[in-house]
C-alpha cells in the first residue's frame, strides 16, 4: 500500500481556496512569458521561430521534474520549498520585465526562463504535496477542480494582465514587477494549511530515494495506480485542439480579434468554471468513470463542430464549449491522481504522472496537424472525436478486465 503519514485528525481541513492561491503563481509564470513577454519581443522584431524557441526551453523543467521530485519530497519541508520556490519564480519575473524586448536580450531570456522554470516546479510540488495531505477523500474532487482553476486562471492574469500592465504603465517593466509582488502575496496562503509531517528518512541519501521508489511502486502496483497511469497514456480529454484553434482559424472565417478573445482570457475563464464543475462532479461519482464521461463529452464537441456551419459564431460558440469541458477533463486527471496516489513522497508521485500526461496531449497534437493537412479542418476534428472514443472504449475495457470478482456470500 502506498505510504501514509497522518495528520491531526482534530483539526480542520484547507480550504480548496488557499490550493488555488498557492498554484496560481505557476500558471503567471507561464502566462506571462508565453504571452506578454512573447508579444513584447515579437513588437520588437524577434522572429516567430526565435520566439518559440524560447518558449520550449521554458516547457523543458515541466518535462523533467520528476526527476528532482525526490528532492522536494527528502529534504527540506513543503513550506519551506514554497517560499524557496516562489522567491526566485518573482524574482525571474522581474528579470523577464527588466531585460529589454530586443534580439541581444534573447540569451539572457533564456537562462532566466530555464531557471525561473526551476524554480516554479519545485513551488508547485510543494502545493501538490501540501494538498495531498490535508484533502479528505471525499473531498478530492472540489479540491481539484479549485487547485486546476488555480493554475489556469494564472496563466489568464499572467498573458492578459501582464500584458496590459507592460503597455498601460510607464515602463515595460512594471508589469513584471506587479506580478512578482502579486506572486509572493500568494505565499499568505501557507498559514491556512498545514505542514505535514516528513517522511521517513536517513542520512543516506540512496536509502531515501530508495524508500521514495518503493512508495512508487507500491502505487503502479495497485489497481487504481495501474489505471491511474493508464490514463496518462490514453488520449482520453486531451484538448489537444485547443492549441491549433488560432491555426485553423480561417476555416471558420473567425478574426484576429475574435481568436485573441476565444483562445486567451475567455478560454481562461470559461476552463476555470470547468474545472470547479469537473471537480464537483468528482465527488459524487466514480472519479475514473467522471474522467472518461468527460473524455467522451469532448469528442461529441469536436463531432459537432465538424457537422456545423463554419461560420465565426460557430467558432466562438464551439470553442468555449471545448474549453468548458477541457476543464472537466483537467479536474477529473488530478482526482484520480490524487485518490491513487496516496500521501508518501507525494510530490514525486503526482509529477511522475503530471510528466506522463503530456504525452497523449503531445502526440494527438501531431494527430490533429496530420489529419487537418489531409482531410481539412472537418477531417482533424472527426479524427480528435474517433480517437478520444477509442481511448475511453480501451480504458473501460481495462477497467472492467480487472475489476475484482465479488466475494461469494457466506453460508
Amino acid at each position: 500500500m502506498p505510504l501514509t503519514l497522518p495528520l491531526d485528525p482534530r483539526a480542520r481541513p484547507a480550504h480548496p481556496v488557499v490550493f488555488l492561491l498557492l498554484i496560481t503563481p505557476f500558471g503567471v509564470n507561464a502566462g506571462y512569458l508565453s504571452v506578454a513577454v512573447a508579444y513584447l519581443l515579437s513588437q520588437a522584431g524577434v522572429t516567430v521561430e526565435q520566439i518559440a524557441g524560447l518558449i520550449a526551453v521554458s516547457f523543458i523543467p515541466q518535462t523533467w521534474k520528476f526527476l528532482w521530485a525526490p528532492v522536494a519530497d527528502t529534504t527540506l519541508a513543503r513550506k519551506k520549498w514554497y517560499v524557496i520556490g516562489g522567491v526566485i519564480n518573482a524574482a525571474g519575473l522581474l528579470a523577464m520585465g527588466l531585460l529589454p524586448a530586443t534580439p541581444a536580450s534573447l540569451p539572457m531570456l533564456y537562462g532566466v526562463a530555464f531557471l525561473s522554470n526551476v524554480a516554479v516546479t519545485f513551488l508547485a510540488m510543494a502545493t501538490e504535496s501540501l494538498m495531498v495531505f490535508d484533502t479528505p477523500d471525499g473531498a478530492k474532487g472540489r479540491v481539484s477542480g479549485w487547485f486546476q482553476a488555480g493554475n489556469l486562471g494564472g496563466s489568464g492574469i499572467g498573458g492578459g494582465a501582464g500584458l496590459w500592465l507592460a503597455q498601460a504603465l510607464p515602463a515595460p517593466w512594471m508589469g513584471g514587477a506587479v506580478l512578482a509582488i502579486a506572486c509572493l502575496a500568494c505565499c499568505i496562503a501557507l498559514l491556512f494549511v498545514r505542514e505535514p509531517p516528513p517522511m521517513p528518512r536517513t542520512r543516506n541519501i540512496v536509502r531515501n530515494l530508495a524508500l521514495v521508489g518503493r512508495d512508487l511502486w507500491s502505487v503502479a502496483r495497485s489497481r487504481a495506480g495501474a489505471l491511474a497511469l493508464l490514463i496518462c497514456f490514453l488520449p482520453i480529454g486531451t484538448g489537444a485542439a485547443s492549441g491549433l484553434w488560432s491555426a485553423v482559424a480561417d476555416d471558420w472565417r473567425a478574426t484576429a480579434d475574435t481568436v485573441a478573445l476565444v483562445t486567451g482570457v475567455a478560454s481562461g475563464l470559461v476552463s476555470a468554471a470547468g474545472c470547479f464543475l469537473g471537480g464537483w462532479l468528482c465527488d459524487r461519482m466514480d472519479r475514473k468513470a467522471a474522467y472518461g464521461l468527460f473524455g467522451v463529452l469532448l469528442a461529441i464537441c469536436a463531432a459537432a463542430m465538424a457537422l456545423a456551419p463554419r461560420t465565426q459564431a460557430t467558432y466562438i460558440v464551439f470553442t468555449m464549449i471545448y474549453s468548458l469541458i477541457s476543464g472537466l477533463s483537467y479536474a477529473g486527471f488530478t482526482a484520480v491522481t490524487l485518490e491513487a496516489i496516496g500521501q508518501g513522497a507525494a510530490a514525486t508521485k503526482y509529477n511522475l504522472f503530471a510528466s506522463l500526461s503530456n504525452m497523449p496531449i503531445a502526440y494527438m497534437t501531431v494527430i490533429d496537424g496530420w489529419a487537418h493537412t489531409a482531410w481539412g479542418a472537418a477531417g482533424m476534428l472527426y479524427t480528435e472525436a474517433a480517437v478520444g472514443v477509442l481511448g475511453v472504449g480501451a480504458f473501460l475495457l481495462i477497467m472492467s478486465a480487472t475489476r475484482r470478482p465479488a466475494a461469494a456470500p457466506a453460508s
